[in-house]
């Protein structure tokens, strides 16, 4: 049984790939199963290497939608070279693997490697984690057997190739300890703890507002603040410059989760504010975490914004648009909700309703099934 698993550009696009490898291995004799991964050399591609999954990296290139002549200059060379030798990179490494099946996250790196195996053969599955899939998966999705969606009504695939089953989520994530986490981040106990997540590069706007807000945060909360990695210097220099020496034992501040710290970083946390990417919009459902997201106005499509409003549906979340996360209107909600038990309960059951935690699973098994392993 061997299987290619493609995507890329994001962390959101590797992490549920490793979820389903995960679940693979559970379920498949491991004589029996060989993984591979071909697609764009990325920040996160030594965590496939570390989960058995042997990597083969092609070109890719990606269409910029600025108009300025710098980025069509970039989109003629992506569509004219990159795009062209990552398929043919793709086309060789493809024939010589022979995979049972191609499963692509989507992200500009798949391009390449479904268009290879769709015309050496190889069926192709792709999994779409927005609300509303991007460009790739529009297009590649007239390729492919089936479609695996994580929101409800997923617009621009055919209904009869849809799959509804959520965003898959590493397990591991969902089983960290309180006590453990308490003592790993040298927490107090004394406040809350507010969790803010600035996904892998940070987010520069967020850390602004909650630095402006950080000494009347500290006197009610106790915050954990990944702020990523080329802002961690800059965030920490103006945290000492605005905090008095008697708050600063309940903050702080971390460059980047690795899976064990964000394992943790959840299991101590009692509310969480965020970006609204898919991954971490179900690892919350499926954690129970009550939440503020932020969407990120720039997302293509605006998909962070519609992700946000499915899941504030159900009741699980709060959605604050950039253009109104005054930090007034954030530090009032935030103690609003903390000033309402049952708000919160409620938000964390609505959550937990939202959640479809067997994502990664139901996924794998679909894909064993298709290939006849039993």
């Amino acid at each position: 049984m061997k299987i290619v698993f493609t995507g890329g550009g994001t962390g959101g696009h590797i992490f549920p790939i490793v979820a389903i490898a995960r679940e693979l291995k559970k379920i498949v004799p491991q004589h029996k199963l060989r993984l591979f991964y071909i697609g764009p050399k990325d920040q996160f591609a030594n965590v496939l290497a570390q989960e058995g999954i042997k990597t083969f990296f092609v070109l890719s290139g990606k269409l910029r939608r600025y108009l300025d002549p710098f980025s069509l200059i970039l989109n003629v060379f992506d569509i004219f070279v990159k795009i062209p030798l990552g398929f043919l990179q793709s086309f060789i490494y493809i024939f010589f693997l022979a995979p049972d099946l191609i499963f692509s996250k989507g992200g500009y790196g798949s391009f390449p490697p479904v268009l290879a195996g769709k015309i050496l053969g190889v069926p192709i599955f792709l999994h779409e984690s927005d609300s509303i899939p991007g460009l790739a998966n529009r297009i590649l999705s007239h390729f492919a057997t089936e479609i695996f969606v994580s929101f409800p009504n997923t617009p621009h695939f055919s209904p009869k190739k849809m799959i509804l089953v959520g965003n898959p989520v590493r397990e591991e994530l969902l089983m960290g300890d309180k006590n453990r986490a308490k003592e790993f981040f040298k927490l107090s106990g004394e406040k809350p703890v507010i969790l803010v997540l600035g996904g892998s590069q940070g987010a520069q706007r967020i850390n602004d507002k909650i630095l402006e807000v950080l000494p009347h945060l500290l006197k009610n909360f106790e915050i954990i603040h990944q702020c990523g990695e080329k802002n961690f210097e800059s965030v920490v220099t103006e945290a000492k410059a605005v905090i008095d020496e008697s708050l600063a034992r309940f903050y702080h501040p971390y460059p980047f989760f690795n899976e064990e710290e964000l394992k943790l970083a959840y299991a101590a946390a009692d509310f969480v504010v965020s970006r609204a990417g898919s991954g971490v919009i179900f690892e919350l459902a499926a954690l129970g975490k009550p939440s503020i997201l932020i969407p990120l106005p720039e997302s293509a499509q605006e998909h962070q914004t519609r992700n946000a409003y499915i899941f504030a549906k159900s009741g699980g979340t709060l959605v604050i648009e950039e253009e109104n996360f005054t930090s007034h209107f954030f530090v009032e909600r935030l103690k609003y909700f903390f000033e309402d038990p049952k708000k919160l309960e409620k938000m964390k059951n609505s959550a937990k309703e939202f959640a479809r935690p067997r994502a990664a699973r139901i996924i794998a098994e679909y894909l064993r099934e298709f290939l006849g392993e039993k």
